[in-house]
């Protein structure tokens, strides 16, 4: 009993210190910028609950574990930005950008500690840490490695086209609806159609999964 709490207990603080770091990493920076939306909505705290989205924190994942698409994943509520007051020419790009930086440097931090630990002569302890920092890089890096997809509302979307001064560009960034319903057919609704014709097509899955191994594999 102990032990599967343990193992709980080591799976669910990395996730959940990889997402809320993410998105106070976009707040900071856009407070930085000139915005201090997400500080006066409370968004900077390290409170979990804040940062709660209801499809993306929950209903996402438990999909995603029922269909058995080959990975399990979701995102927290999006911090409040008000792109118009940030005071730098690639304001958008810098804040989108932030969240991912974030999730890297915590994944090579991570990759850091995971090697001071050999210097441990304590087997549980070391056991422990050893789990717990390995669940750090690859949480982060999967998180990473998500989140730059080009799908709105992910920050790939705003990456890639947030700083394109052009109609579409600015209309695809602000199609949250409907980048996630077309995220949604991609990642789940294919997957499932194509299991029907014994074919293997799990895009996001083989991209989120491959890419994040390959950096994986770099760190540790």
């Amino acid at each position: 009993m102990l032990a599967h709490f343990l193992v709980l207990i080591l799976n669910f603080i990395p996730i959940v210190l990889a997402i809320v770091l993410h998105e106070i990493a976009h707040g900071y920076v856009a407070l930085k910028l000139g915005d201090n939306s997400a500080k006066r909505f409370g968004r900077l705290s390290l409170n979990p609950i804040k940062h709660i989205d209801l499809f993306g924190t929950i209903v996402l994942p438990i999909v995603l574990y029922v269909s058995n698409v080959g990975f399990i994943f979701g995102w927290a509520r999006p911090v409040p930005v008000n792109f118009a007051k940030l005071k730098a020419p690639y304001g958008e790009l810098m804040v989108a950008s932030a969240g991912i930086v974030m999730n890297l440097a915590l994944a090579v931090f991570s990759a850091i500690l995971l090697l001071l630990i050999d210097f441990i002569s304590w087997p549980l302890v070391h056991g422990i840490l050893e789990v717990f920092f390995v669940n750090m890089v690859v949480y982060n890096i999967v998180l990473a490695v998500f989140n730059i997809l080009p799908f709105p509302p992910m920050d790939g979307s705003k990456i890639f086209f947030g700083n394109v001064n052009q109609p579409w560009a600015k209309k695809y960034v602000k199609a949250e609806k409907t980048g996630l319903f077309v995220f949604f057919f991609i990642a789940i609704i294919l997957p499932l159609v194509g299991s029907l014709f014994n074919q293997d097509w799990n895009i996001v899955g083989w991209y989120v999964m491959n890419v994040s191994k390959f950096l994986i594999s770099i760190l540790i």
